[in-house]
């Protein structure tokens, strides 16, 4: 190793000395020393303001500073020619050599000469600080410890953040570990003498004080680090001194009580020096602690950077462990307990950390329950910290402090803990479960409980723990989730939960004498625990909801799953019929019963030859079926048939011959039942409507999973559809479900065809069923019924997306004759049904402030009803099947029902502009357009600017401008469009008073104004002059209230045409704006001259390009974007850009610059405008009434964000202090002269 080859270069130089030899580069070194003072000498200091210099004690050499350390006197890095590591920082940041090597050839330096070692170790903490400077010798001896540190904060780096302990990857990671262990290392290797000489130790102790107290963030970090690591090493040796004070005090009493005949004096002697050398050694130890405790912990435990604060309560917490006689008690403990309430998660989560490795030896909670009193309710309350690394830790806490001390928590802290197991976060819900399972769960006495079990008749001694989680379930009444509770046990209460045995025993066999009999609401609420374990056990993965998605399993697990799903097959293959059987009257039982076959091994059926159970679980489900028309029942009966259906198994054959008798059955009682219905007409009694309701509710829920084609259901559904169209009495649930069955029939029939080689008369026949269909849908659109008219408009969107022109998509052009698209007329009636159906006003005003939670259910079943419609409509829009122009309507709604339907309507208005940029924008300015048409006939032309529909069309004016984002680039064109379409709605319409007046729209331009940001400074300009071309030259020089739209909008396009540069990002540059930069102002890249000429060609009028070649000129983009920042900001971060193409174009600029003409400017006069056809003038709706209301107030997108407190629920964090501790409880912030605040810009998005 090199630095054994530097130490032993030193001991031959000694040798050589002791031979009269001048050693090589003796003369160079003695020259450096006599420069930097020479002889002259200082005391010895052990105050934290000074470094301590070299002692008085005479030395006989000293190893050269260069060859000991490959570092030369004056403190400059040297290495050698193979470019090896040789100095101690980065000997320690490779790592290639054990730390044990390095500490041990230190420590060789150091008896050669400890002053030059101990500078090497300075210059160690300072290189590991991130400083490129260095302390010299002279400094060393000559300078104060302040002015050292003040000397290398000058020489620190300050255009870089990062230092050693900060920057990240694999290299720095390892460093930090090797930091550590270095100064652990080295304290354990100078443990019996060198770190009692009253010199080095105080002179790390000294440095690493002032250095904890530097302004700069790298030094403070650094020493802090290194002072806890130091401190805990120092705390080993405490610890090992006192037990060898204990063994040295038993040996001394041992042989004093002795006889005085058998009694050796001189062992006394020795013994009686030993305790007292180990007392010195103590004391001296102690005064270590203390000085690094008092000097650098307390000082920075409140320090203002989190990193500090959670390194000092980590450190602390290893020494009560490690030391529990010394330091764990108050005076200690108190420090962990305030800082359970620091702002940053990352230290609290460093606390619980702490207290749980105290917590986890029962032998410590003695000394620890006056702490666990007083700090208790904060620990508790953390179990819904914000953070949820915190609030998981604090609920392990919580549990360890259970497990110490069943008194220590009260029924109210146990419950506050317990509904954390339905939480969706999955660690926390564990956690939680852990704690339930501890509380409630765990057997006391196992041997007693079987014994007792035995006793009774019963299988498993689970059955009371069952029991008692079925009322921990029911009693949950806010949660009614059993998959999610099932989940959070799932880890601590496997047994438990899979004892399927004890819990089928329960529902099953009569109570014995002493066992309660299973109320309904329980044996439901265990059938259904049933299911969520049996579910849990199969698929090896949480509930829907917790978790990233299903993971890949381990050999280990999936062994285990493979065992749980044998083991449950062959229990509940002969349990669940007889469970059928005795529940098969009651649904909401019998639906979750139905569940359990989906998780069935079915090759046990065949393999164990148990196809009696097969048969019998056959029966109940027919009887199953008989009995019952409750939707979620049928369903569950015709998913166990198409399960057991499967082709993969032998048992299908079977299974399908009894399906197949099932439905034939049901099919003739539903023709009889329809042909008695038809014939007797309005004549039919309840028992006609019942016998076709019930029979077509089955049919409908075993045509969703299976293809019942060949039964022609659709016939018998299509003429009660009509009968109702044509008499008008149909019950309304019979055609909602002919409905539903016959879109099944539909889509089972395009099955059949996309999969074989259809004919075209199999087409054509298809055709005309879709057709026939289609109008049925359509006209029970007018229907008076709700039911009706919802279902036929989804079966509508449905049926219109499926055979729209995607169908031919993927080599399917054989099924073009099956593609309808919708004409103008079913476009505007479904339209029409979404603006009366969905936009309608709400009368949570005018309900009765009582709180019926059944009411409130209601609304919300009701309003998840809603989204679904507007779902489907807009999904039209987005595929392009409806015209885009429609959304007009949609969109004009957003302001209003934002909280109700924003993000559907933001997420159509996304997809919409992905499809056509311009047509968008066309369908924005129209639904603003709509919004003014319903002002004007109550305001008239001249618009109450501060009445609440004008601010709210502005309002939305302004939404809609955001969401085209910071690339101008990208959406010039569709933003010049709008405020084409803008002006010439503005004067559309002349005033017939005359044209003195303002046109009867003017006021329009006003909203425009909200736009006019999006524009560049040459479409601006271009704007203008189009705008110019509507004006006479009296509309130009009037001034008065009525023409201040007009004045507003011109301002708008001629003023902060220089704003541009600093919005206007290129292509891939968009996502972020950068700021100002620092160092200098942004180069221009036009000249003005080019900017006027460009300019002036956008006002040809001789051109007509098409408005499309807009976007192939590439406008210069500018260098930064401006973000402004409170005036209280300290400094900004720089970002900078170096758009290349910006510079690539610009000799070719003028040829380009031809091509940037719209064809829009000149081309219509103000009087033609009037009989100009707009393509949505369809969707134009003169909706009367319809006044935009006040619009509501709520969190926009692009707002400021809220800043929430740590907690979920505070409970008054600083009222336990108590008053001799409130010196402490300040918190010392740093000088802030050398804090570097760095900031990001925010994206507002819409």
């Amino acid at each position: 190793m090199l630095w054994k080859a530097q130490t032993m270069k030193c001991v031959m130089l000694l040798h050589r000395d002791s031979c009269g030899e001048p050693g090589p580069g003796e003369a160079v070194v003695l020259s450096e020393l006599d420069h930097s003072g020479g002889g002259r000498t200082k005391k010895k200091r052990g105050k934290p303001g000074r470094l301590l210099a070299p002692s008085k004690k005479a030395r006989k050499q000293k190893c050269p500073v260069g060859v000991l350390m490959g570092r030369k006197a004056s403190g400059a890095v040297e290495q050698n020619g193979e470019g090896n590591p040789v100095t101690l920082f980065e000997v320690v940041k490779q790592g290639k050599s054990a730390m044990q090597s390095v500490v041990d050839d230190w420590i060789e330096s150091y008896k050669l000469d400890r002053d030059l070692a101990l500078l090497d170790l300075i210059n160690f903490f300072i290189q590991c600080s991130g400083c490129k400077g260095a302390v010299r010798i002279e400094m060393f001896r000559n300078m104060q410890n302040a002015e050292i540190i003040h000397k290398m904060t000058e020489e620190f780096d300050e255009d870089s953040g990062d230092y050693p302990l900060t920057i990240s990857g694999p290299v720095w990671k390892k460093f930090r570990y090797n930091f550590c262990e270095f100064i652990a290392v080295l304290v354990r290797q100078c443990q019996y003498s060198i770190i009692y000489d009253e010199y080095m130790m105080d002179t790390v102790i000294s440095l690493l004080t002032g250095l904890s107290d530097s302004q700069v963030r790298a030094f403070r970090h650094t020493s802090t680090l290194a002072a806890m690591k130091l401190m805990t090493a120092v705390v080993s040796v405490a610890l090992n001194l006192s037990i060898h004070q204990d063994n040295a005090q038993r040996q001394y009493e041992v042989e004093r009580n002795k006889i005085i005949g058998k009694r050796a004096n001189e062992k006394l002697e020795l013994l009686l020096q030993k305790r007292k050398e180990l007392q010195e050694n103590q004391d001296e130890i102690e005064n270590m602690m203390n000085s690094i405790f008092k000097g650098i912990f307390v000082h920075r435990y409140r320090d203002a950077i989190a990193e500090i604060r959670a390194i000092c309560i980590e450190e602390i917490g290893v020494w009560m462990k490690m030391y529990s006689d010394a330091f764990l008690n108050d005076s200690y403990l108190k420090y962990v307990g305030w800082t359970l309430h620091d702002r940053q998660g990352e230290v609290r989560l460093k606390c619980l950390r702490a207290l749980q490795s105290l917590y986890t030896n029962q032998e410590l909670f003695p000394k620890l329950e006056l702490f666990t009193n007083r700090f208790k309710d904060r620990i508790v309350s953390m179990t819904l910290d914000k953070e949820f690394d915190v609030a998981v830790e604090a609920i392990r806490l919580v549990t360890l402090i259970l497990h110490d001390s069943k008194d220590a928590l009260s029924n109210e802290d146990c419950e506050n803990v317990y509904h954390l197991v339905y939480s969706a976060h999955r660690p926390m819900a564990v956690a939680a479960g852990e704690f339930l399972h501890s509380k409630l769960f765990s057997r006391h006495d196992p041997q007693v409980e079987e014994a007792l079990a035995k006793r009774r008749g019963r299988c498993s001694p689970n059955g009371s723990l069952i029991r008692m989680l079925v009322l921990f379930f029911l009693e949950s009444e806010l949660h009614e989730h059993a998959a999610y509770l099932v989940d959070s046990l799932w880890e601590c209460s496997q047994e438990l939960l899979k004892d399927w045995e004890c819990m089928t025993e329960l529902l099953l066999e009569e109570p014995t004498q002493g066992e309660e009999i299973l109320s309904d609401r329980q044996e439901s609420a265990l059938i259904e625990v049933i299911v969520c374990t049996i579910r849990q056990a199969a698929e090896a993965h949480p509930p829907v909801g917790r978790g990233a998605g299903k993971r890949v399993l381990t050999a280990k697990e999936r062994k285990t799953q493979i065992d749980d799903k044998n083991k449950l097959t062959e229990h509940f293959i002969m349990a669940l019929p007889m469970l059928l059987s005795k529940y098969q009257a009651e649904s909401e039982k019998v639906a979750n019963l139905l569940q359990i076959p989906q998780f069935f091994d079915l090759e046990v059926y065949s393999a164990g030859r148990m196809e009696k159970h097969l048969d019998g679980l056959l029966k109940q489900i027919r009887f199953v079926v008989e009995k019952h028309t409750e939707a979620d029942v049928l369903e569950a009966c015709s998913k166990t048939y198409s399960i057991l259906c499967s082709e993969e198994f032998t048992i299908m054959n079977r299974v399908g011959i009894a399906r197949s008798q099932l439905i034939d059955e049901m099919t003739d009682r539903f023709s009889h039942a329809v042909e008695d219905l038809l014939q007797e007409g309005d004549d039919a009694d309840d028992d006609d409507i019942y016998n076709v309701l019930s029979n077509l509710k089955r049919l409908t829920a075993f045509h969703n999973a299976h293809d019942l084609t060949r039964w022609d259901l659709f016939r018998n559904c299509y003429r009660l559809l009509r009968a109702g169209i044509e008499q008008g009495s149909m019950p309304e649930q019979i055609a909602v479900q002919a409905l539903q069955c016959s879109h099944y029939s539909i889509l089972w029939q395009l099955v059949k065809i996309t999969e074989g080689s259809p004919s075209k008369d199999d087409l054509a026949a298809l055709r005309r069923v879709i057709k026939s269909f289609l109008f049925v849908c359509q006209q029970c659109l007018s229907n008076v019924n709700t039911l009706v008219k919802e279902q036929a408009f989804m079966l509508l969107c449905d049926l219109l997306m499926v055979y729209s022109h995607q169908l031919t998509a993927g080599s399917r052009e054989a099924l073009h004759p099956l593609v309808f698209n919708p004409d103008a007329t079913l476009q505007n009636e479904l339209l029409s049904f979404v603006l009366d159906h969905v936009f309608i006003e709400q009368d949570d005003e005018n309900q009765s402030m009582e709180g019926d939670e059944e009411d409130e259910a209601n609304k919300i079943e009701a309003l998840h009803k809603r989204r679904n419609l507007l779902a489907a409509f807009s999904k039209l829009i987005i595929y392009d099947i409806v015209d885009m122009p429609a959304a007009a309507d949609i969109f004009k709604h957003y302001m209003k029902y934002c909280n109700d339907y924003g993000d559907i309507i933001k997420e159509t208005l996304s997809k919409t502009r992905q499809m056509d940029k311009i047509l968008c924008a066309k369908t924005l300015i129209l639904s603003l357009q709509q919004l003014f048409n319903e002002l004007v006939p109550e305001q008239g032309p001249c618009l109450d600017h501060t009445s609440s529909p004008v601010t709210g069309i502005k309002e939305l004016a302004r939404r809609f401008a955001l969401t085209f984002g910071l690339d101008q680039i990208k959406t010039r064109e569709a933003v010049a469009t709008l405020h084409k379409d803008g002006i010439e709605f503005a004067f559309k319409y002349q005033n017939p008073k005359g044209p003195d007046y303002p046109p009867l729209n003017l006021a329009f331009l006003e909203v425009l104004c909200e736009f006019s940001s999006k524009l560049l400074r040459q479409d601006k300009k271009t704007v203008h002059s189009y705008l110019e071309k509507f004006l006479s030259e009296q509309m130009a020089q009037r001034r008065e209230d009525v023409w201040l739209p007009l004045i507003s909008y011109r301002n708008s396009l001629l003023t902060g045409g220089d704003d541009d540069r600093l919005s206007i990002t290129s292509g891939g540059s968009s996502k972020t704006g950068s700021l100002r930069s620092k160092k200098g102002r942004p180069l221009v890249h036009k000249k003005r001259t080019e900017e006027e000429s460009v300019e002036s060609l956008w006002v040809m009028r001789g051109d007509q390009l098409p408005l499309t070649q807009l976007t192939s000129t590439v406008l210069p983009p500018p260098q930064f974007t401006s973000t402004v920042l409170p005036a209280t900001k300290l400094t900004s971060t720089v970002l900078r850009e170096k758009p290349q193409h910006a510079l690539d174009h610009v000799p070719g600029h003028n040829q380009h610059d031809t091509q940037m003409q719209m064809s829009w400017l000149g081309q219509h006069k103000p009087e033609e405008l009037n009989r100009k056809e707009h393509t949505a003038v369809n969707y134009m709706k003169s909706r009367s009434g319809a006044v935009r209301h006040t619009v509501r107030g709520m969190m926009e997108d692009d707002a400021e964000p809220i800043f929430e407190d740590v907690m979920m629920s505070s409970h008054g964090q600083l009222e336990d202090m108590n008053e001799e501790f409130e010196d402490t409880i300040v918190i010392d912030l740093v000088c802030s002269a050398l804090v570097f605040v760095n900031y990001s810009a925010k994206t507002l998005i819409f």
